[in-house]
């Protein structure tokens, strides 16, 4: 698991806001240059690898997404400081007081820290009670600016992106924690495992994609580019740990259902299958306000056996955290999986 949690940090350093993922996309077709699969964009920006199989007339998918949660500047404020709007489902509190990054459309970056405007306890007396919202959630930006016309100067301007420090850390008690594990924990195991197939010389018995999505967090990363021929299409993403739930940190989750309702149940029971066969440790859960990009392909009417799986994640879309066995049930599942017959029922 150390290159796998090694490749985690590296992606996670990588900015990749939902619609500005071309340096963590560049990135990865750097890291795969020497090996020997397909690999190509597709309109969208996201990267499919493909590893051709045995039989070449039924395929599989598996997808994992690169980008994250972030933001654009929405408004520059007559005092110099930014208002925001959101890219993706997450909560004002979730990033208070979390540094940033502001990158503008010729490339220059700043730096600067998400606060609420009533910060100071020394001047706002009801400073802890203020809502945290649109409204009331600025950017400092980290340069002597004092007006709307001082931050135009910066070259930054309304719809530049925002980008939240990932503050990763990894422990010697073998977790690692840090923004954005959802997805880039899951990307890392797909490449690590397409590595894994090449190191062994492994031949699938079916031709399999490999699909690195960029707009998950939007909603349609993965609902496009789905060969004809692909029979199963797995998505891999995080699961979510919460009261009532039973994803925890140290196993593989598998998703009978989430708010796009449930997934191809004899899927998930070969799933269950193989985890059994293989002494992989397991809970089956259920996800009520979530979606992945297996559940947007079959929105879009793709006509597949549809899957979800994923490393445990606790606090998503907040300050993420999870455990190197979780990441290795995930990987030995997907091993075990990519080799197994397809689903007939």
């Amino acid at each position: 698991m150390k290159e796998t949690m090694e490749l985690i940090q590296k992606l996670v350093s990588i900015h990749s806001p939902s619609g500005n993922t071309n340096k963590i996309i560049s990135f990865i077709e750097e890291y795969i240059k020497d090996w020997q699969v397909e690999k190509k964009r597709n309109h969208k920006g996201g990267l499919i690898i493909t590893v051709r199989g045995n039989d070449d007339t039924k395929h599989r998918l598996l997808t994992a997404h690169v980008d994250t949660l972030g933001a654009m500047v929405k408004e520059i404020k007559a005092n110099g400081r930014l208002k925001l709007s959101m890219i993706g489902g997450f909560r004002w509190n979730a990033v208070e007081g979390e540094y940033c990054e502001i990158e503008t459309a010729s490339g220059k970056t700043y730096s600067g820290t998400i606060l609420m405007h009533q910060t100071s306890v020394h001047v706002y007396k009801d400073a802890g009670k203020r809502e945290r919202n649109d409204e009331n959630i600025e950017v400092r930006i980290d340069e002597r600016v004092h007006s709307a016309e001082e931050v135009r100067a910066l070259g930054i301007e309304v719809g530049d992106f925002v980008s939240f420090d990932p503050r990763v850390q990894r422990t010697e008690s073998g977790y690692i924690k840090s923004r954005h594990l959802d997805d880039k924990a899951s990307v890392a195991i797909l490449l690590q495992l397409i590595n894994r197939i090449q190191k062994e010389h492994i031949t699938l018995p079916y031709t399999t994609h490999f699909l690195i999505s960029n707009n998950e967090e939007i909603g349609y990363g993965g609902n496009s580019n789905i060969p004809g021929e692909t029979v199963e299409y797995v998505a891999v993403d995080m699961g979510a740990i919460g009261d009532g739930q039973m994803s925890d940190e140290y196993t593989v989750s598998i998703c009978a259902k989430d708010s796009s309702g449930p997934y191809h149940y004899g899927l998930r029971k070969h799933l269950v299958q193989l985890a059994q066969d293989n002494q992989i440790e397991y809970k089956v859960d259920i996800y009520p306000y979530y979606g992945s990009d297996a559940s947007a392909a079959i929105r879009a009417g793709f006509d597949v056996k549809h899957g979800l799986i994923g490393p445990g994640i606790d606090a998503s879309h907040a300050f993420e955290r999870t455990h190197e066995t979780s990441l290795k049930h995930t990987e030995n599942l997907l091993y075990h999986y990519i080799q197994s017959p397809l689903v007939e029922e």
